[in-house]
């Protein structure tokens, strides 16, 4: 016999858990007791819920694995929302173990009391409630499996503080029993057959990889088709470093802040092969305009995303490693192919006439891009970056040469500012010898930025860049270029011409950290490698940049991408170019 607690802490060491992210409470106390004891299973007590969410996510994106965070009723499983919400949106695997109220107060209101279930439900994949402990057991099993399967995502699972209390007889072996959930793995042949003859056929073909060609650990996959069909490759957010950013068919990132050769292509080209893509508004812009002279083959795991946002000619419900694989080996017997050399020559001539690029700033102040190219440079071997949200995020998505999978953490589809630090704390449990940047924003960083105590403590040593420009950038952004300057409400005061608070470098020290600042280009480098020196601490870095820097190219939101801006007053001609 065993408590429910018990049994949560037995079925979590089952089922191959290794690391909890959380922090106890009232209605989750029972279940802490035997966690205490506990020799399989590490916890890492952060300071925000929110965190542990975030760093559960950053866990499994680097790892593949199913990452688990734990908080008690009522604000303590509601202050995991957003984080739940970030990491299901993006499909990344996690669990989040929530406590209750004792199941005979359930509906009264009582002390702490929320519908978590209710609450999840439409931003989780699935959603539990155990009121019976004899269901503790299968329930999680059934959690980690939905969460790791098919198009993975969150799922919650809230257990009534009297369902912890109880003892019942415990099972360690569970069967599985989930008729309804059975994720389709394999493509139908006459697909990929009809999905080889057309691209063998197209004349302007272009390959969208979506960020579920890293879920499925389908990256070399994309690389031999790319390499079979001679077809460019574009990368969105979510799948950068699906290709080496040294592959020569890749052009980058497409969107809203992509290069002008990706968005380019995308908008001329004659057939898109999209990949675990979702065909969101930052990718296509004002849809009704984007790639209108294309066919789509579209393939995903999830058939409610295939024809969601774009019409499709060949839809695809499978795997995309096993998919990839069979249109590569069908295409590599295909008797006929279409010359793609007039296309390449066009692809590259918008490549090389459009390249990212920078100005110098013109206060004297340091260049971002220039500290985020420098990071890249300087991390040594496999890096792992991490970013918040806003303007650092789209210059690093531009200035970090990436070369693989799983080294890219970022929110996508929530844009949750916040999320850099924690995300690359859980990282940094997941990859301990991996040397895991932060990339973050002086707004970012206040938002969860006391999780730097968390690493403090628990001997995690990550370094924080952030990219300081005294305010809420992107915001700022938007209200230079579309509000006539008008600053409402962006100026954070943390640049060192201002009131300086709070000041990082004292922050730092205070929370049993390094804190550096630099100030001047010359001083980079230095700054840089001194950060990278210090392993037995986290080490956090105040870049004081240009706050007047902008991001570009740009496409304003809801505009057509044939209205991309190479910089701020100038449009590429590229749609009036043929070579």
């Amino acid at each position: 016999m065993l408590t429910g607690a018990e049994a949560i802490i037995r079925s979590l060491e089952n089922l191959g858990v290794e690391v909890i992210f959380g922090i106890p409470g009232g209605m989750i106390l029972p279940t802490y007791d035997p966690l205490y004891a506990s020799t399989k299973l590490r916890h890492i007590l952060v300071r925000h819920e929110q965190a542990a969410g975030h760093a559960a996510s950053g866990y499994a994106r680097v790892t593949g694995r199913v990452g688990t965070c734990m908080a008690t009723s009522g604000p303590g499983a509601t202050n995991l929302i957003t984080a739940l919400a970030d990491a299901n949106v993006d499909s990344v695997p996690v669990v989040a173990i929530t406590g209750q109220v004792p199941a005979g107060v359930v509906g009264t209101d009582a002390f702490q009391e929320a519908d978590i279930v209710g609450a999840t439900m439409p931003l989780a994949k699935h959603s539990f409630f155990i009121a019976d402990p004899a269901q503790i057991p299968a329930t999680l099993a059934a959690a980690y499996h939905i969460a790791g399967t098919g198009r993975p995502g969150v799922v919650v699972v809230d257990i009534t503080k009297s369902a912890q209390a109880t003892e019942v007889p415990f099972d360690p072996d569970v069967t599985l029993d989930l008729p309804g959930y059975k994720p389709r793995l394999t493509p139908h042949k006459k697909q990929i057959r009809q999905a080889a003859d057309m691209i063998a056929q197209a004349r302007r073909p272009v390959l969208l990889a979506g960020g579920g060609t890293i879920i499925a650990g389908a990256s070399a996959e994309l690389v031999a088709l790319a390499d079979e069909s001679k077809a460019p490759v574009v990368t969105t957010l979510m799948a950068r470093g699906a290709i080496s950013d040294l592959h020569p068919a890749n052009l980058g990132m497409p969107g809203m802040h992509g290069t002008v050769a990706a968005v380019a292509a995308l908008q001329r080209c004659d057939l898109i092969i999209a990949v675990g893509c979702r065909f969101d508004d930052r990718l296509t812009g004002k849809t009704s305009s984007f790639a209108t002279t294309a066919k789509v083959i579209h393939i995903d795991i999830d058939p409610a995303e295939i024809g969601k946002n774009r019409a499709v000619d060949i839809p695809i419900v499978g795997d995309a490693k096993e998919t990839l694989a069979l249109i590569t080996n069908e295409l590599a017997d295909h008797p006929t192919r279409s010359d793609l050399s007039s296309w390449w020559k066009q692809v590259n001539h918008w490549r090389e006439t459009y390249p990212l690029g920078y100005p110098e700033p013109s206060d004297g102040r340091l260049a971002p891009q220039h500290v985020i190219e420098r990071i890249a440079a300087l991390a040594g071997d496999d890096p792992i970056f991490a970013t918040g949200v806003g303007q650092h995020q789209m210059w690093a998505a531009q200035f970090l040469p990436l070369q693989g999978p799983r080294r890219w953490l970022t929110s996508g589809g929530l844009g949750t500012m916040g999320y850099g630090t924690p995300a690359a704390m859980g990282a940094k449990v997941g990859r301990p010898e991996a040397n895991v940047w932060a990339i973050d924003g002086d707004g970012c960083f206040q938002m969860t930025g006391q999780e730097i105590v968390t690493c403090a403590l628990n001997n995690i040593p990550i370094k924080v860049a952030i990219i300081n420009n005294s305010s809420l950038g992107m915001v700022r952004q938007w209200q230079t270029l579309f509000y006539g300057s008008r600053y409402s409400n962006t100026d954070l005061n943390t640049g060192s011409d201002t009131a300086m608070i709070p000041d990082f470098v004292k922050l730092a020290e205070a929370c049993g950290c390094v804190g550096l600042r630099c100030e001047k280009p010359e001083d980079v480098d230095a700054t840089i490698q001194q950060a990278n020196e210090i392993n037995d601490r986290p080490v956090i870095v105040d870049f004081q940049v240009s706050r007047d820097a902008m991001v570009w190219p740009m496409v304003a939101a809801g505009a057509s991408n044939d209205d991309i801006q190479y910089a701020r007053g100038i449009a590429p001609s590229w749609d009036r170019e043929t070579v």
